[in-house]
């Protein structure tokens, strides 16, 4: 998984660049075969946003997440993704057979 992290208006440092990478690490308990990620973090005068697109096997996931602190919300946004990628991984489950045994039941 290659992380691309941006910010605009922010300066990235490196305990920042550390805590996404972390955070993102945790994504691939649920789902491994995710190719690209690319972060954006923005300061917006008060508000703090944090934004991802995700690049898996089939499709492309988005989210993200406004919050009072750049860690909250950076944190907001992997519960987001996490529950993304488990409802993608979810569609991708073959459920043809469950109709199978449904109609052979009549």
């Amino acid at each position: 998984m290659r992380i691309n992290i941006t910010g605009h208006h922010l300066k990235v440092t490196d305990a920042l660049r550390n805590h996404v990478e972390k955070k993102f690490k945790r994504l691939t308990r649920h789902f491994e075969q995710v190719i690209n990620v690319h972060v954006v973090l923005t300061v917006e005068k008060l508000t703090h946003k944090a934004e991802a697109s995700l690049q898996v096997s089939g499709s492309k996931i988005f989210a993200n997440s406004y919050n009072e602190g750049m860690y909250a919300a950076v944190d907001s946004l992997v519960d987001k993704l996490d529950r993304q990628i488990v409802k993608h991984k979810e569609k991708l489950k073959d459920h043809h057979q469950s109709e199978v045994r449904h109609r052979t039941n009549y």
